[in-house]
């Protein structure tokens, strides 16, 4: 069955474009992936209300140097299938929409070999990395013509808060807006790495509520409050919702600008409570703050919608817990779309990111990785994007140094 899909998804996949410039992983940050050809190519009608798409990632890893074992290849593959209704289209129910996804990921431990605490490749993550489950149920309400939005069910925090490549639009000139502002795949760009191990993200989505409040168009205060058992090890994408005294709250305002340089910029703060362990290490509650932004910094004087552009990002993150595994985190990159002739749905870019270690949980001081990437556009929705990716001072593997690793990745909206 899970192959029937994949196959699927290609077909659909291959008659649909999604326009320049994509996230290297679309599951951990769009609260509805793909483009919705799986329902209409089935027949299901835009009128309706019933959106049926989804995406397919899969990818091979290369680990060249700096390996613990004699594993050199890696794969992994990750099939989101998202059904949604929107109440209003369905049944008049202005505001109203339900959404609900299917997660299948298999893998094997990419990061583990490597022994990059951070995560050069975000689609394995704790074990089971092999599983099934219902990544997304929520119910969501916008009321007062958009100003307030709320989400209820089991949903991915990550996409509301700290979501660093979610694309900048500008509504008066839809040409000078920053698509994903990267496709870099490595983790700290999807989770904050102050906030692995007590945001939910992908593939640990939890239950909880969140708000967002928009007073004017250009200003946005998130708030969220969800189960926070993720914090002592529960697998909560594979779980159903607990009520014991782990929580995890989080608030972010953000600012946006639109042209002639569009960009935002947002700041929150979190708290964990209950009873927190690891190495050796005891603590009750923790939290802290974090910070990032994107601006577009270039952008081709054409008259063509689709004019090139050059945009940067930058991410900071501190906390003060002994339990979680970094306590500060630095990151930023560039990022090039529509740079070269006839392949304007193509970008390339860099990022880094820089981690101070949890000196009780780890005997190296940091970690830094950098990483680049080309992402092409195959057919359609299709996208091929090859990874380099550079770690001279793996965490987990403090007798190791200069670890290099290459990714393949596919990419398929559908």
């Amino acid at each position: 069955m899970k192959y029937h899909l994949i196959f699927l998804a290609f077909a659909c996949a291959a008659f649909a474009d999604t326009g320049y410039g994509i996230s290297g992983n679309p599951g951990a940050v769009d609260v509805i992936v793909g483009t919705g050809e799986l329902g209409r190519r089935i027949g299901i009608p835009e009128s309706s209300g019933v959106r049926l798409g989804g995406v397919w990632l899969g990818d091979y890893n290369a680990l060249l140097s700096g390996r613990q074992s004699v594993q050199v290849l890696t794969g992994n593959s990750s099939l989101i299938v998202d059904l949604s209704i929107n109440f209003e289209k369905a049944f008049g129910w202005k505001g109203a929409m339900i959404g609900s996804e299917f997660l299948q990921a298999n893998g094997q431990p990419t990061n583990k070999d490597a022994g990059v605490v951070q995560g050069y490749n975000s689609l394995p993550g704790p074990p089971p990395i092999n599983r099934s489950e219902l990544y997304q149920l929520w119910f969501h309400q916008s009321l007062f013509q958009d100003r307030w939005k709320i989400w209820i069910g089991k949903t991915v925090p990550s996409y509301h808060f700290n979501n660093v490549s979610k694309p900048v639009p500008t509504e008066r000139d839809p040409a000078v807006s920053i698509p994903s502002v990267t496709s870099v795949i490595y983790t700290p760009i999807f989770v904050n790495s102050t906030m692995i191990g007590v945001l939910g993200g992908y593939y640990n989505s939890v239950y909880g509520i969140e708000s967002t409040i928009a007073p004017i168009k250009e200003i946005y205060i998130n708030t969220g409050f969800y189960d926070g058992n993720l914090a002592r090890g529960v697998q909560t994408g594979l779980r159903g919702p607990h009520f014991n005294g782990y929580y995890f709250s989080i608030m972010e305002v953000g600012y946006g600008w639109g042209a002639p340089k569009p960009g935002v910029f947002a700041v929150g703060g979190w708290y964990q409570s209950g009873k927190l362990k690891a190495g050796g290490q005891e603590q009750t509650g923790t939290g802290g703050v974090y910070a990032f932004g994107s601006r577009a910094l270039w952008i081709q004087k054409s008259e063509s919608a689709s004019r090139g552009n050059l945009s940067g990002f930058y991410q900071f993150g501190w906390n003060n817990s002994r339990t979680l595994q970094m306590n500060l985190f630095f990151g930023g990159g560039l990022t090039a779309f529509a740079m070269i002739p006839n392949r304007r749905n193509d970008s390339f870019g860099m990022g880094v990111a820089w981690s101070r270690l949890n000196k009780h949980l780890y005997s190296r001081f940091s970690e830094f990785m950098i990483q680049a990437y080309y992402q092409a556009q195959v057919y359609g929705s299709i996208y091929f994007e090859p990874v380099v990716t550079y770690v001279p001072n793996p965490g987990a593997h403090p007798d190791t140094s200069n670890v290099f690793a290459v990714t393949a990745r596919i990419i398929t909206l559908f």
